[in-house]
């Protein structure tokens, strides 16, 4: 059943002050607790993941919007609340368990994976289902009925990842610069399990650290290996520093990414030092979509800059709490987390998922997405995915 918010303005207050809560969407006025459903948005908006947190915070305002306009979910309007982690793992726990107070319905977010491996034991441990953007595989590996994506897990993108690189690249040996934490530390052990699969040679396997400013010693070792291909998985500001480097130092093998290497956010940062680079994304506001286009428009209207791939993530968290709640015809949080697992959300029933997707029994998700490739500052979409049709324990 759900926690109706009942506490007063007071409480929001205080927890401002001790936890960061960064802003309330006005989406509709005060009501009756009956005629809400409240929200909350835990969600990186300083420190080194705001530019993403930033991305997801505007289009889930963006998608609350959307949806009041039409009568809200189940005739109750959507209050969302927006609590900044401070791309914190000990503040990401102590931000959810303070706004567990609050009796959300869903809990949306974090988008660092290391923050979500913390905070997703409190929502577990509350019943409370949460929406998130975290990529590392082992979020979903843990048991946890009440943890789902909306972006791919490395599970389903890596696999994709090295198809490409063996079948189109014709990549023979790989470079792997990875940052050393849980998002990166699972996508290269995940990665290098995929490649040498597919026999191709690791030449080179490069750490680097979180918000680290200098990559000459890296490139240096990435040269040295003779690799036919560097594959970086970093997050967005250490991507862009990685690719202008490359340039720097002439760097002339081919450079392929996951998703964040291409993002919009790198290309603005890297400017031309990432032409060339090519990879697969699991989405991205270039596809040719049309729902993903006019989604693309609005939030280009609404906020005056290009949406990345966490923006579109935090737009469809929402229609996915929408679409469930309505399927059940209820408020159960128990429920939802059931109903979730194992399900198909097509555009057709839902417009604001803008692609069709699935969920297996572990809360990862399944979609079709793209092969792309860096030309003149922007994306070009160059390849369609099939979605890989697998449904695990469903």
């Amino acid at each position: 059943m759900i926690r109706t918010a009942t506490r007063r303005a007071g409480l929001a207050v205080l927890a401002a002050g001790a936890f960061g809560l960064v802003s309330m969407a006005a989406v509709a006025p005060a009501r009756a607790a009956s005629d809400t459903v409240l929200l909350i948005d835990a969600i990186e908006l300083s420190g080194g993941g705001a530019t993403v947190g930033t991305n997801w915070r505007d289009a889930v305002d963006l998608a609350v919007k959307d949806i009041n306009k039409t009568g809200g979910i189940l005739g109750r309007k959507i209050v969302v609340k927006h609590f900044d982690t401070q791309s914190n793992p000990g503040v990401s726990k102590g931000v959810i368990t303070k706004a567990l107070d609050q009796n959300p319905y869903v809990v949306l977010g974090p988008i660092y994976s290391s923050s979500t491996k913390v905070n997703m034991i409190v929502t577990q441990r509350a019943e409370v289902p949460q929406i998130v953007g975290s990529e590392a595989a082992a979020i979903t590996q843990a048991g946890n009925p009440y943890i789902f994506r909306t972006s791919f897990g490395q599970s389903a993108s890596m696999p994709k990842l090295a198809n490409y690189m063996k079948d189109q690249v014709k990549a023979k040996s790989v470079a792997v610069i990875w940052v050393n934490n849980d998002f990166g530390k699972g996508g290269r052990d995940t990665a290098i399990k995929e490649l040498k699969a597919r026999g191709i040679n690791i030449a080179a396997d490069i750490s680097t650290e979180v918000q680290q400013a200098d990559f000459s010693a890296e490139v240096v070792k990435a040269k040295k290996s003779g690799a036919d291909v560097l594959f970086a998985y970093l997050h967005e500001e250490e991507s862009a520093r990685l690719l202008i480097e490359l340039k720097k130092q002439g760097y002339d093998r081919q450079i392929v990414g996951e998703t964040t290497l291409a993002s919009q956010k790198v290309l603005d940062l890297a400017k031309d030092a990432a032409d060339g680079v090519k990879g697969h994304v699991g989405l991205t506001a270039d596809a040719p979509i049309p729902a993903i286009q006019d989604f693309a428009k609005r939030f280009l209207a609404a906020y005056g800059r290009k949406p990345d791939h966490n923006g579109i993530k935090g737009y469809v968290a929402v229609h996915v709490v929408k679409e469930i709640t309505e399927r059940m015809g209820k408020f159960d949080q128990k429920g939802f987390a059931k109903a979730l697992h194992c399900t198909t959300i097509t555009t057709k029933q839902e417009p604001g998922v803008l692609m069709d997707i699935s969920y297996d029994m572990n809360g990862d998700v399944d979609r079709a997405s793209f092969l792309v490739e860096v030309r003149n500052g922007k994306q070009v979409v160059t390849g369609v995915l099939p979605k890989l049709g697998k449904s695990a324990g469903c």
